[in-house]
């Protein structure tokens, strides 16, 4: 046990208080050691997930804070026998399987000094990176937990606030699951806990299979950059669904029934376009849009919600001129191409598309897509139902995210979208008081 101070803005002070290592509550067994990573896992990004819930005013004495956390010790441990990879090893640079030999992940505790209530009140987007371990957040270039070229895929911290309440986080490597897994995970963590059913983690057992690719690591960062969220509630975004009706009605290509997710993935690309050119003194550069796809439900051999590994696969819709921003061009690329995923068969056809990709493939797709604006939806993910047994949690969110990088998410209180937002800061100020924008948060 060590104490380690750290201090960020607005006058708080967090404190790591002990770090210990949670292995499985059972061995794996011998026939399981060796989990083979999917075509699709090798080209993920070498990045971290981070994802943190917040709970309030649980711990009323010190009996409880000690008897809280070794149920959370007692329920990783078991839960961690199920997603066995988790608590194993991964190289780096042959990130071809995962070593599954339970020398298991890192718990970290931490205190900070102030309420829960004010930190979410008072705290930017980038305050929560000290509630992640060893700073896994993202394509963060100074990543701990890394010897000699060798990664835990996970790590989780367990933070105190000043009145009760607490805040769990999680950081899962990108190579071994998706944002669908992360989410997965947190759920099944708190079921155990909380001695509720769930449903079990889906681990697909694919064939020895490296396609031989450099470690790939994106250039984005979020040096120069924030992270700002923006509320839509549905009334609101119902505006927002007729006009995108409207507008494409005029274009003689109607978009019928505009998804929230689609429109506010429009209208947020389409005001970012506008404070970049803004910025630029008026000069439009283009920037094509990627979507992120969860494709556990679209393929015609659909797979299971809690299937682990990544599962989905990206539509990119050029933007060179700015009439490409209509959006009849933007929404109607998307439902085709999500009209051609639900076309394919099965997992194994999408492995065999990207199996057949050559490292220079992958690097010149990397690169462009680096130059791009992401848009990814976790909406339908099982978000505000992570419950360790003290109430379904006040708040859920990610750590900041990366440049160009918006994931749309449930409103805390269900009404509506929540967008974070990743923006260069002069970007961001200008977006921040676009009233083509705040005409519908």
């Amino acid at each position: 046990m060590f104490s380690k101070l750290l201090t960020f803005s607005r006058r708080q002070l967090h404190t790591i208080v002990s770090r210990e290592i949670i292995k499985p509550s059972f061995p794996t067994p011998s026939h399981l050691k060796t989990y083979n990573l999917s075509v699709l896992d090798q080209i993920a990004i070498n990045s971290h997930q981070p994802l943190v819930a917040f709970y309030p005013n649980l711990d009323q004495t010190c009996h409880d804070k000690i008897t809280k956390t070794l149920e959370l010790k007692n329920s990783l441990a078991k839960t961690l026998t199920q997603y066995y990879p988790f608590a194993g090893r991964v190289k780096k640079t042959e990130p071809a399987y995962v070593d599954c030999n339970d020398e298991g992940v890192t718990f970290i505790e931490a205190t900070n000094d102030i309420s829960l209530s004010d930190f979410l009140q008072q705290s930017e987007h980038e305050d929560l990176d000290p509630l992640f371990p060893d700073d896994l957040i993202w394509f963060d270039p100074h990543i701990r937990g890394d010897t000699e070229g060798v990664t835990c895929p996970l790590a989780v911290q367990v933070t105190r606030f000043a009145c009760g309440g607490v805040a769990v986080a999680s950081t899962l490597f990108h190579k071994v699951g998706d944002g669908r897994t992360t989410f997965n995970f947190m759920n099944h963590w708190a079921a155990v806990t909380a001695k509720k059913d769930i449903n079990p983690a889906q681990f697909l057992h694919h064939p020895t299979r490296s396609i031989n690719l450099p470690s790939i690591f994106s250039a984005r960062s979020r040096m120069g950059c924030v992270t700002r969220s923006f509320l839509f509630p549905n009334r609101k975004l119902n505006d927002l669904k007729s006009k995108v009706t409207a507008m494409t009605m005029e274009s003689g290509q109607p978009i019928m029934d505009p998804t929230r997710v689609e429109a506010l993935s429009w209208l947020l690309h389409s005001r970012a376009m506008a404070a970049a050119t803004k910025k630029s003194s008026g000069t439009f550069k283009g920037s094509d849009m990627i979507f992120p796809v969860d494709i556990r439900g679209i393929l015609v051999d659909k797979l299971a919600p809690t299937s682990v590994g990544n599962m989905f696969l990206s539509i990119e819709c050029r933007v060179t001129y700015e009439r490409e921003l209509e959006p009849h061009i933007t929404i109607g690329e998307m439902r085709k191409m999500k009209v051609v995923f639900q076309s394919i068969p099965n997992l194994e056809s999408v492995m065999q598309i990207f199996g057949q990709m050559s490292p220079e493939t992958a690097l010149e797709t990397l690169k462009r897509i680096d130059e791009c604006y992401i848009y990814t939806s976790v909406c339908r993910f099982p978000t505000y139902d992570i419950d360790f047994g003290w109430g379904k949690p006040v708040k859920v969110t990610l750590g900041g995210t990366i440049k160009n990088a918006t994931v749309l998410m449930a409103a805390p209180d269900g009404d509506g979208i929540e967008a974070l937002v990743c923006l260069e800061k002069e970007d961001m100020k200008i977006l921040q008081n676009d009233p083509e924008l705040l005409a519908f948060c």
